[in-house]
């Protein structure tokens, strides 16, 4: 293929980047915190898959928890990504539109995530927060109280410091996304739909401290049956709190519970498991099971579960090789629904030392792509240097011809 091909290309792709949406852009109210607020809705969207979000962007209300609680990067990413892909099954994009959480709070959600008190615990964080108040010379309402400081959603310990009582009850539950659904109608914006994502630890990590307060450090697995298991109920626990919430009482919720990848993991963990429980529902019934998978290239996973995806990306590896001898290799990432690979990114470091270079090896790169790569699954090819994204080679599942853009 010539020069002159990858560049037509390359104006194709800025072209089509944008593709409009059926509906006009329109000005609609809604309802935000108990206040009437204006937003634009788009005009358009980049695919039919894509939900419109309203303008201007409004952040989530727990905005920066997830980076605290999650470890990963490739995990925090997943979660969010993959709960908006999840919840497609029952907010249709071309219905719904999506907005960021606003129902929970940064310090709502702190609040669930951290371990319920045992009574004794309770009690005494009772009656001190009583003799504040009193001192205070504030009215006292205990049962309110009570429930503020029982908010934690992970199980009790009687002592912190006791290493085999951590291990026995391990914080499960690290993150809660909450993601809204909106419908529109007579130029007013309702929240029709919301979805929950359980983030769930599969390696629980924590300290321990003596009398010289000398700090030890220990973790532990935690098996995927006992994840589920304990997500399931928390979904439930969480659906209670929510149906107590002011505009959620019949507010249909979708829930989702993802398992983490251990934190040092180049690829990130999966959801395993979503339910959905319709308007004004207060249990949840049946749950169903989500078989995907993230898996890395090369890796001993990949060679051997996903032999011929491995030897494909290997020769791949090797004939970029032939090109540029001195380069690191090709990483890949595959991501599985029910064992089929849905989708392939591969990165190809390497040093370039003119635009020229970065032309001739993307288009080899290019041959090597149509040649070897599968059109059953998407497909990126992400090309860098050290310092920046060269080229980027993409197809989408099904489709023959490769996309390729050259960054200035």
């Amino acid at each position: 293929m010539k020069r002159i091909g990858i560049i037509s290309i390359c104006i194709l792709l800025l072209l089509t980047s944008c593709t409009p949406g059926e509906k006009e852009e329109e000005e609609i109210v809604q309802d935000v915190k108990e206040k009437k607020e204006m937003s634009i809705v788009p005009s358009y969207k980049l695919s039919k898959e894509n939900y419109r979000m309203l303008l201007p962007y409004e952040s989530g209300a727990a905005r920066g928890v997830i980076v605290n609680q999650l470890a990963n990067r490739v995990d925090i990413d997943e979660i969010e990504e993959g709960l908006r892909r999840h919840s497609k099954d029952y907010f249709d994009p071309e219905t719904y539109i999506f907005r960021e959480g606003q129902f929970l709070s940064a310090e709502t959600v702190y609040g669930w995530l951290g371990r319920k008190l045992t009574e004794k615990q309770l009690e005494k964080e009772v009656q001190s927060e009583v003799k504040k108040l009193k001192e205070a010379q504030m009215t006292v309402n205990e049962e309110k109280i009570r429930n503020q400081l029982q908010q934690g959603i992970n199980p009790p310990i009687n002592n912190k410091n006791n290493a085999k009582e951590q291990k026995k009850n391990p914080k499960y539950l690290s993150h809660i996304v909450e993601q809204n659904y909106l419908i529109t109608k007579d130029k007013q914006a309702k929240v029709a739909g919301i979805s929950i994502g359980l983030s769930m630890k599969s390696v629980y990590r924590f300290y321990t401290e003596d009398k010289e307060k000398k700090r030890t450090f220990h973790e532990t697995d935690i098996p995927k049956d006992k994840m589920l298991e304990v997500g399931k109920k928390n979904a439930q626990e969480i659906l209670s709190r929510l149906r107590k919430m002011e505009g959620l009482e019949n507010v249909p919720v979708m829930f989702a519970i993802y398992q983490e990848e251990d934190e040092s993991s180049p690829v990130p963990g999966n959801f395993v498991a979503k339910t959905f429980v319709d308007k004004g529902q207060n249990e949840i019934g049946k749950w169903k099971s989500i078989k995907e998978k993230n898996v890395l290239f090369p890796s001993n996973e990949a060679e051997k579960h996903h032999v011929e995806e491995s030897e494909v990306i290997k020769r791949f590896s090797n004939d970029v090789a032939d090109y540029f001898p001195n380069y690191v290799g090709v990483i890949g990432k595959g991501f599985y629904i029910n064992d089929e690979l849905s989708k392939l990114v591969l990165d190809i470091p390497i040093e370039f030392y003119g635009k020229g270079e970065v032309l001739g090896f993307t288009q080899y790169v290019y041959g090597l792509a149509k040649e070897l790569l599968s059109n059953n699954y998407h497909l990126e090819i992400n090309i860098k240097s050290s310092t920046q994204m060269e080229s980027l080679i993409y197809r989408e599942a099904g489709k023959d011809d490769l996309n390729v853009h050259i960054f200035q």
